[in-house]
């Protein structure tokens, strides 16, 4: 296990709001985000595109994220070429993962649903650490304002894979 490197990433899934109630469903971008603990920077930033097999990407979900059904077509390809081309370029279970929030059990259940082998081993929730390092107990922040009132400047169009997970490295450094 190498402890000095933490991937980043951060998830969007094909989403609907019907009557105020939102739902998700595939995965269709995984924004990862490698930083060095030794060296404090981020060293290595990717985006990947995913195809969702059954679900159809709805207007709701490209206002919110930016990603649009051509956008997939022409960029996106299966999970398990992803998963394989994120094992390639960041390690599998040899590094930590982390996400703000449970995106490992997002990402494993779809992974586990479709065969696929996961890359994710040893995880960290920074939401969960964030909250413990501010005395915050039971009180639930979101991944900007958590950022900001570090007084770390957010970046990018937020529920963009690639930006999220760039801007988490960013409140990572700070915070692991």
């Amino acid at each position: 296990m190498n402890y000095n490197r933490v991937v980043c990433f951060d998830l969007e899934m094909c989403c609907w709001n019907e009557n105020g109630v939102g739902t998700t469903g595939e995965i269709i971008e995984i924004g990862l985000a490698e930083i060095a603990l030794d060296q404090q920077e981020i060293v290595k930033r990717a985006q990947y595109y995913v195809k969702p097999e059954k679900d159809e990407i709805s207007l709701f979900c490209s206002q919110l994220t930016g990603i649009t059904p051509r956008k997939i077509e022409k960029q996106g390809r299966s999970l398990e070429n992803v998963i394989q081309s994120m094992t390639k370029n960041f390690g599998s279970t040899k590094k930590i993962y982390a996400s703000w929030g449970r995106d490992d059990l997002i990402l494993k259940q779809e992974c586990e649903a479709k065969n696929i082998a996961c890359p994710i081993g040893e995880f960290i929730n920074l939401a969960t650490l964030f909250r413990i390092q501010q005395r915050m107990k039971n009180k639930r922040i979101g991944h900007r304002d958590a950022q900001e009132s570090l007084g770390l400047g957010w970046e990018g169009r937020q529920h963009s894979g690639y930006v999220d997970a760039f801007n988490l490295a960013k409140l990572a450094l700070k915070i692991l």
